[in-house]
């Protein structure tokens, strides 16, 4: 019997040494060191608001997980199909469709706001397609310009959309500084670069961007959301902690706009987006090349304050000397991330629909495991 169970003993310990040094390994993958990073930052519960997360490398997805649900009312689980409000991430689309407008020759970069809307009024005139693509136009914010909102009123009932803006800078008299001489973030901008879609291509900017860019590229879930002319499938909503409890935020009196933040899209469509621009699929290498050569003015600053660099619809700068495309989306209950490091091969990007959390913080402890020398043997 002592026999027996020596030899059992025995067995186990010859078997823990030899699974042992695999359960380590195993412990040390990026995925599970990713997971870790995610879960510390609160992603830890299965039945409130989350965020989908996914890294590609080289082409391939080496991580892709949803936490949380799209509503904590229907408990639908978040995952690679689902689509959440981009925000300011839309501006790489609405960049791209004014691109391929050049492309097809019916649009200049360096043609004034005043060719493509004559009664628009004469500062017009100093403001190109492509100041508007730098957010170099000097534009009024659009926010500013509305007048006050009645919270009796149904939110549809108040919210502004791109035509109405359009409006707003045709009554104004002057831009905030001479166009072309500094930088400043403008959604007033990137709403315009929509409506000049619609006036170019004589199509609404929701159906351009689905004809040029979303279905050549099988995006078929990724729609510009315009309220009762399409549908958001698998869709999650926006969520903010309010004295301990998640209310749902998903629409304010500015989310109806198009041009600046108005698309929705997953993990599953962007992984094509991302692989669409890797692989140059809409436009060459020499016609992107307007939309990665930085902006050289003064007033470039990212969302932290710090000194940045911008394209067309993407912000430039290295990170611990890499380089990179970067933007990142910020809206009533949600929040999102894009990093894409175009020299080392990889992409991560965290879509959010709760307002607690920095993914674009999150993406770059991410691309630390990367990076970081110690850790390249990952």
């Amino acid at each position: 019997m002592n026999r027996t169970n020596g030899l059992t003993t025995a067995a186990i310990v010859l078997l823990w040494l030899t699974t042992a040094p695999l359960l380590r390994a195993a412990s040390s993958k990026p995925a599970q060191k990713i997971d870790a990073i995610l879960r510390s930052a609160g992603l830890k519960s299965s039945d409130i608001p989350g965020a989908a997360v996914l890294v590609v490398k080289n082409g391939e997805i080496v991580f892709e997980r949803g936490y949380g649900v799209t509503d904590p009312r229907s408990l639908g689980k978040i995952n690679a199909r689902t689509n959440f409000r981009l925000a300011s991430d839309t501006k790489q689309f609405t960049a791209m469709a004014i691109m391929l407008l050049v492309h097809d020759g019916k649009l200049k970069y360096d043609e004034p706001v005043t060719d493509i809307f004559p009664g628009f009024p004469a500062y017009g005139r100093a403001i190109t397609v492509r100041m508007l693509l730098n957010h170099t136009s000097g534009l009024q914010d659009y926010e500013d310009l509305m007048p006050p909102v009645d919270p009796k009123l149904p939110i549809e009932r108040v919210q502004i959309q791109d035509n109405g803006v359009l409006d707003l800078l045709k009554h104004q008299s002057s831009t905030k500084f001479p166009p072309g001489t500094k930088w400043e973030y403008s959604n007033s901008g990137y709403v315009l670069l929509g409506t000049i879609v619609q006036e170019i291509s004589g199509h609404p900017f929701p159906e351009f961007l689905h004809n040029r860019i979303f279905a050549p590229l099988q995006m078929t879930n990724t729609v510009a959301y315009l309220r009762g002319h399409n549908d958001i499938p698998n869709r999650a909503f926006g969520h903010t902690l309010e004295n301990g409890t998640w209310e749902q935020t998903d629409q304010s009196p500015t989310s109806a706009t198009l041009g600046d933040g108005g698309v929705y899209s997953s993990l599953e469509d962007l992984a094509k987006w991302d692989r669409a621009l890797r692989d140059h699929a809409l436009l060459s290498r020499g016609e992107m090349q307007a939309a990665i050569t930085p902006i050289n003015v003064p007033g470039v600053v990212g969302p932290d304050g710090a000194p940045a660099e911008y394209g067309f619809g993407w912000f430039l700068n290295p990170y611990q000397g890499h380089a990179r495309m970067w933007h990142y989306g910020e809206t009533m209950g949600f929040r999102s991330a894009i990093q894409r490091f175009t020299d080392d091969g990889f992409t991560i990007i965290l879509l959010c629909n709760r307002a607690d959390l920095d993914p674009s913080a999150l993406a770059l402890q991410i691309a630390d495991l990367y990076l970081n020398p110690t850790d390249r043997r990952q």
